[in-house]
């Protein structure tokens, strides 16, 4: 059975840019959220395998986001995605829980090394 994903972007373009990219290396069970209230919602929902999560969204942002799922569940795996590769956010959200960062645009091959990387 392949590994669930869920994707929480608010742009509708990114995700499907991302949807795209982890259909190129097999994954099939993707889920997408536009915001961090829908991205926990769904988490509770569906438990996935893997969450790739965008720093800036409306209603509730992905830090915040990553500290209720890890409330939740401690074994969340998770992964930031954020256009501003400042280090401060970044190391925000490694300490949220958050076990990987990549940077939009992002090279296509660091995303997949770090979804590889993130569902082992």
């Amino acid at each position: 059975m392949s590994p669930q994903v869920l994707i929480v972007e608010d742009s509708a373009f990114m995700r499907a840019n991302l949807k795209k990219i982890l259909t190129s290396i097999g994954l099939e069970q993707i889920y997408e959220a536009e915001n961090g209230i829908k991205a926990v919602e769904k988490y509770q929902r569906i438990k996935p395998d893997l969450v790739i999560m965008d720093i800036t969204m409306p209603e509730m942002d992905g830090i915040s986001a990553v500290k209720q799922i890890k409330a939740l569940d401690p074994n969340a795996r998770i992964i930031m995605c954020s256009a501003m590769g400042q280090q401060a956010l970044i190391i925000e959200a490694i300490q949220a829980g958050a076990r990987d960062f990549v940077v939009k645009p992002f090279n296509e091959t660091r995303l997949i090394e770090a979804v590889k990387k993130g569902l082992n």
